[in-house]
């Protein structure tokens, strides 16, 4: 009964993203304005972890199952991903690259203004 009580939770706030997604006229993914949901409701303490975190920790543990079939179709039109091998993988080095020096940017203002808490 406790997960179905933590499903009914995520599956709320998954439709008040979907309403939210039809509601703004900004091109971001529902799962964007889910995540960003949940987020809020934790951090102001409307909603607890404990409400949320055995399910959570289900999907996260079944997720590699849940991307199997996305990876198998990938392998099944081999011949179309090899004729835009090169643009993709530029396209993900240069994404990865751009993550990897806006993050460092973050982090190095974040610990320059005193928001690294170190534990002494």
């Amino acid at each position: 009964m406790k997960y179905l009580h933590q499903a009914v939770i995520l599956a709320a706030v998954t439709a008040a993203a979907e309403l939210i997604k039809y509601l703004v006229p900004l091109p971001v993914p529902a799962s964007i304005y889910g995540l960003l949901l949940l987020f809020l409701l934790l951090k102001t303490g409307c909603l607890k972890l404990e409400q949320v975190e055995d399910v959570g920790g289900l999907l996260l543990e079944l997720m590699p199952l849940l991307l199997a079939p996305a990876s198998v179709s990938v392998l099944a039109d081999l011949e179309t991903v090899r004729t835009m091998l090169a643009p993709l993988l530029l396209a993900g080095f240069v994404g990865t690259s751009v993550v990897m020096l806006i993050t460092g940017q973050v982090v190095q203002r974040i610990v320059r203004r005193g928001g690294g808490r170190s534990e002494k």
